[in-house]
């Protein structure tokens, strides 16, 4: 009997870093996703219509998993506004990577935790703390430090990416807000109303535009296609795998690596310089978000099945 316990737990330890293998790769590809959106466009596939494509294609190829059961009435009011948030989110940031400078756009998305503290104190009336408020007013001055130009003065956006990265931290907030609001619906279903919000966000954008199609060959719309149905759905199952199998304090840490990614292949790839000032912001906004992460009175901040909720996206999916 013991022999079979014994055996049975060294059958299952190897299976214990799965989880976490899974949180750290969908946060390696989210932030190094800025260069094959590059390359893409670099091929003739602008931001636009790499984003419609993108999350076009892994709208498709996650049909027969959301809509096994389809949503009820009282749902589509949820399942629209999550869409939209959804929508911004992560068309905002695309176009932010494609525009700025990779770790700025990184750190400026990952105020989000603050966001996210304010707008369910408002919305859902959820106690905000001292260390919400703390952790507030840490990622508003790390956010500080990273905008503040001598020659401004003012910490305000320095051009259209720094503010396209801002609002994509904030639809990211308002998206989890309203993952919060609407708790009772399936992952899948909230996943795949947030991926089809940005294609329609991306469509209902290049209709405004009212541009030329783009002379991109076929290897960069099936590039762009198998990205999205492979690297966009799969690297959302995968977050989906991992925070389902940990506490939330600890897959929200484990993502923060998205950053470090987003450093490193920005550093090698693009020689994007890491001066002292990104670095000072950065850590000041990477503590907020860890002072959010952290369990309250030493328990575990939430369920496994509510980490699931929680923590739906890509950067936003």
């Amino acid at each position: 009997m013991l022999a079979t316990r014994r055996d049975s737990t060294a059958r299952a330890r190897p299976r214990a870093w799965l989880p976490a293998a899974a949180l750290l790769a969908a946060a390696t590809f989210w932030g190094v996703l800025w260069y094959p959106l590059r390359l893409l466009e670099a091929a003739g596939l602008p931001g636009l219509w790499a984003t419609l494509v993108l999350f076009g294609a892994a709208s498709l190829a996650g049909l027969p998993w959301a809509w096994r059961r389809p949503p009820g009435r009282e749902a589509l009011p949820w399942l629209v506004a999550l869409a939209a948030a959804s929508g911004w989110c992560n068309l905002a940031f695309v176009l932010a990577v494609l525009e700025g400078e990779v770790v700025r756009v990184l750190l400026l998305f990952y105020l989000s935790p603050a966001w996210a503290a304010l707008l369910g104190r408002a919305c859902l009336g959820e106690r905000l703390g001292s260390r919400g408020l703390a952790a507030v007013l840490l990622a508003l001055a790390g956010a500080g430090v990273i905008l503040w130009d001598p020659a401004l003065g003012l910490p305000w956006p320095l051009d259209r990416a720094d503010a396209l990265a801002l609002s994509s931290g904030l639809a990211f907030a308002a998206a989890n807000v309203l993952v919060r609001g609407g708790r009772h619906l399936p992952a899948g279903q909230q996943a795949w109303w947030s991926w089809a919000g940005v294609a329609a966000t991306a469509a209902a954008g290049l209709l405004l535009a009212d541009g030329p199609a783009p002379q991109a060959g076929a290897a960069a719309w099936a590039g762009a296609a198998a990205l999205g149905a492979l690297g966009v759905g799969g690297m959302t199952a995968a977050l989906l795998y991992g925070v389902r199998r940990m506490p939330v304090h600890r897959s929200a840490v484990i993502l923060l690596f998205e950053v470090l990614a987003g450093a490193l292949s920005a550093h090698l790839l693009a020689d994007e310089p890491l001066g002292l000032r990104t670095w000072a912001g950065g850590a000041l906004v990477l503590g907020a978000a860890w002072l959010v992460s952290r369990p309250a009175g030493g328990r575990r901040a939430g369920s496994v099945e509510e980490g699931a909720r929680l923590r739906r996206r890509g950067p936003c999916a």
